[in-house]
Protein backbone atom coordinates (compact mmCIF):
# COMPACT_ATOMS: atom_id res chain seq x y z
CA UNK A 1 0.00 0.00 0.00
CA UNK A 2 1.37 3.40 -0.99
CA UNK A 3 1.49 6.22 1.49
CA UNK A 4 -0.71 9.18 0.67
CA UNK A 5 0.81 11.78 -1.65
CA UNK A 6 1.67 14.55 -1.50
CA UNK A 7 3.01 14.47 2.04
CA UNK A 8 5.63 15.90 4.36
CA UNK A 9 7.47 14.42 7.34
CA UNK A 10 10.35 14.89 9.73
CA UNK A 11 13.28 12.54 10.31
CA UNK A 12 15.75 12.57 13.17
CA UNK A 13 19.30 13.71 12.71
CA UNK A 14 21.36 14.31 15.84
CA UNK A 15 20.72 17.74 17.34
CA UNK A 16 19.10 19.02 14.15
CA UNK A 17 15.91 18.04 12.32
CA UNK A 18 15.42 16.44 8.94
CA UNK A 19 12.60 17.66 6.73
CA UNK A 20 11.18 15.75 3.80
CA UNK A 21 8.57 16.30 1.13
CA UNK A 22 7.22 13.82 -1.39
CA UNK A 23 4.98 14.64 -4.33
CA UNK A 24 4.02 13.78 -7.85
CA UNK A 25 6.35 16.51 -9.20
CA UNK A 26 9.42 18.43 -8.09
CA UNK A 27 7.30 21.49 -7.37
CA UNK A 28 4.87 19.48 -5.25
CA UNK A 29 7.75 17.92 -3.28
CA UNK A 30 9.22 21.41 -2.73
CA UNK A 31 5.84 22.63 -1.46
CA UNK A 32 5.60 19.68 0.92
CA UNK A 33 9.12 20.06 2.34
CA UNK A 34 8.30 23.72 2.97
CA UNK A 35 5.33 22.57 5.06
CA UNK A 36 7.66 20.25 6.99
CA UNK A 37 9.89 23.28 7.60
CA UNK A 38 6.95 25.27 9.02
CA UNK A 39 5.89 22.28 11.12
CA UNK A 40 9.29 22.30 12.82
CA UNK A 41 8.29 25.66 14.30
CA UNK A 42 4.58 25.22 15.11
CA UNK A 43 1.51 23.11 14.40
CA UNK A 44 0.31 23.85 10.88
CA UNK A 45 -3.34 23.99 11.94
CA UNK A 46 -2.53 27.03 14.11
CA UNK A 47 -1.51 29.11 11.09
CA UNK A 48 -4.18 31.32 9.54
CA UNK A 49 -3.83 31.68 5.78
CA UNK A 50 -4.45 35.42 5.58
CA UNK A 51 -1.53 36.92 3.61
CA UNK A 52 0.36 35.75 0.55
CA UNK A 53 3.93 36.81 -0.20
CA UNK A 54 6.36 36.12 -3.00
CA UNK A 55 9.17 34.10 -1.45
CA UNK A 56 11.35 34.06 -4.51
CA UNK A 57 11.14 34.75 -8.21
CA UNK A 58 13.36 33.37 -10.95
CA UNK A 59 15.39 31.20 -8.56
CA UNK A 60 17.98 29.17 -10.46
CA UNK A 61 20.67 26.69 -9.42
CA UNK A 62 22.94 24.24 -11.23
CA UNK A 63 20.96 21.24 -9.91
CA UNK A 64 17.78 20.38 -8.03
CA UNK A 65 19.55 19.86 -4.70
CA UNK A 66 21.02 23.36 -4.69
CA UNK A 67 17.66 24.69 -5.88
CA UNK A 68 16.01 23.00 -2.87
CA UNK A 69 18.66 24.43 -0.55
CA UNK A 70 18.06 27.93 -1.96
CA UNK A 71 14.25 27.55 -1.78
CA UNK A 72 14.25 26.58 1.89
CA UNK A 73 16.71 29.31 2.84
CA UNK A 74 14.57 31.87 0.97
CA UNK A 75 11.60 30.79 3.13
CA UNK A 76 13.69 31.07 6.31
CA UNK A 77 14.84 34.53 5.22
CA UNK A 78 11.27 35.67 4.52
CA UNK A 79 10.17 34.39 7.94
CA UNK A 80 12.95 36.42 9.56
CA UNK A 81 12.33 39.68 7.71
CA UNK A 82 8.52 39.60 7.67
CA UNK A 83 7.90 38.05 11.09
CA UNK A 84 5.44 35.68 9.44
CA UNK A 85 4.79 31.96 9.72
CA UNK A 86 3.50 30.13 6.65
CA UNK A 87 1.01 27.28 6.29
CA UNK A 88 0.73 26.89 2.52
CA UNK A 89 3.25 27.09 -0.30
CA UNK A 90 3.06 27.17 -4.09
CA UNK A 91 5.95 26.54 -6.48
CA UNK A 92 5.87 27.15 -10.19
CA UNK A 93 8.59 26.42 -12.73
CA UNK A 94 8.89 29.10 -15.40
CA UNK A 95 11.39 29.62 -18.21
CA UNK A 96 13.46 31.90 -15.96
CA UNK A 97 13.52 29.60 -12.90
CA UNK A 98 11.54 28.59 -9.83
CA UNK A 99 8.95 30.98 -8.46
CA UNK A 100 7.53 30.40 -5.01
CA UNK A 101 4.82 31.91 -2.81
CA UNK A 102 3.89 31.41 0.81
CA UNK A 103 0.60 32.06 2.59
CA UNK A 104 0.43 32.66 6.30
CA UNK A 105 0.19 35.33 8.95
CA UNK A 106 2.33 37.35 11.37
CA UNK A 107 3.74 35.22 14.17
CA UNK A 108 1.57 35.54 17.28
CA UNK A 109 3.40 34.14 20.33
CA UNK A 110 0.11 33.69 22.19
CA UNK A 111 -1.25 31.34 19.48
CA UNK A 112 1.63 29.82 17.57
CA UNK A 113 3.73 28.52 20.46
CA UNK A 114 6.92 28.53 18.35
CA UNK A 115 8.89 25.41 19.33
CA UNK A 116 12.21 26.52 17.88
CA UNK A 117 13.79 28.84 15.36
CA UNK A 118 15.06 27.33 12.14
CA UNK A 119 18.41 28.98 11.42
CA UNK A 120 18.97 27.56 7.97
CA UNK A 121 18.78 24.64 5.58
CA UNK A 122 21.97 22.61 5.25
CA UNK A 123 23.42 20.36 2.61
CA UNK A 124 23.39 17.45 5.07
CA UNK A 125 21.38 14.46 3.76
CA UNK A 126 20.11 16.65 0.91
CA UNK A 127 18.23 14.89 -1.88
CA UNK A 128 16.03 16.19 -4.65
CA UNK A 129 15.40 13.21 -6.86
CA UNK A 130 12.79 11.45 -8.94
CA UNK A 131 12.11 8.03 -7.46
CA UNK A 132 11.59 4.79 -9.36
CA UNK A 133 7.81 5.00 -8.96
CA UNK A 134 7.77 8.42 -10.66
CA UNK A 135 7.27 10.44 -7.49
CA UNK A 136 9.70 13.12 -6.38
CA UNK A 137 11.55 13.27 -3.03
CA UNK A 138 13.00 16.44 -1.50
CA UNK A 139 14.82 16.29 1.83
CA UNK A 140 17.57 17.87 3.91
CA UNK A 141 18.53 18.64 7.49
CA UNK A 142 17.75 22.06 8.93
CA UNK A 143 19.80 23.76 11.61
CA UNK A 144 17.70 24.64 14.67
Amino acid sequence: MHQQLPRWEHFSHGADIGVRGVGFSRNEAFEQIALALSAVQTKLELIALTSEILVTGALVAPDDELLLFSWLNAIIYQTAITGMIFGRYTCETRADGLWGWAIGEPIDDSRHDIACEVKGATLTAIKAIKLGDGTFLAQCVVDV
